[in-house]
């Protein structure tokens, strides 16, 4: 299996506190590491690559045992607005006034409906 993942450039990189590896995600997850890889192919996660090897996942994205709630429905929704993964990862860290704070810390926050509903919007 063959992940394409999109290289992201400095300034996206810096916007995200911790990366963790597959093989970390998979472990924090009680996963295979196939299983990992896959969630990124179903982007239920975001995984991207910073500077050289294996694609890299924002630690923020992992509650316990689990993926953040409400974090594969609105990858979908950017998905389906035409984002890329890098894209996508920007806009998910980049702070909106107007939330306030970042669209990632509302969904952490339990925000994930409005989240969407702005997502979509970007769609149109």
């Amino acid at each position: 299996m063959t992940l394409s993942v999109a290289q992201i450039d400095r300034e996206t990189d810096q916007l995200v506190a911790e990366w963790l590896t597959l093989p970390e995600v998979a472990k924090r997850l009680d996963l295979s590491l196939g299983r990992a890889k896959q969630l990124l192919k179903d982007h239920k996660l975001l995984g991207v690559r910073r500077g050289g090897g294996g694609p890299q996942v924002p630690a923020v994205f992992l509650d316990g045992k689990d993926v953040m709630k409400g974090l594969p429905g609105t990858l979908t929704v950017l998905q389906d607005a035409g984002f890329d993964d890098a894209e996508a990862l920007r806009w998910l860290f980049t702070p909106d006034e107007s939330l306030p704070g970042s669209p990632v810390e509302a969904i952490r926050e339990g925000r994930h409906t409005e989240v969407k509903r702005r997502a979509q919007a970007l769609g149109f």
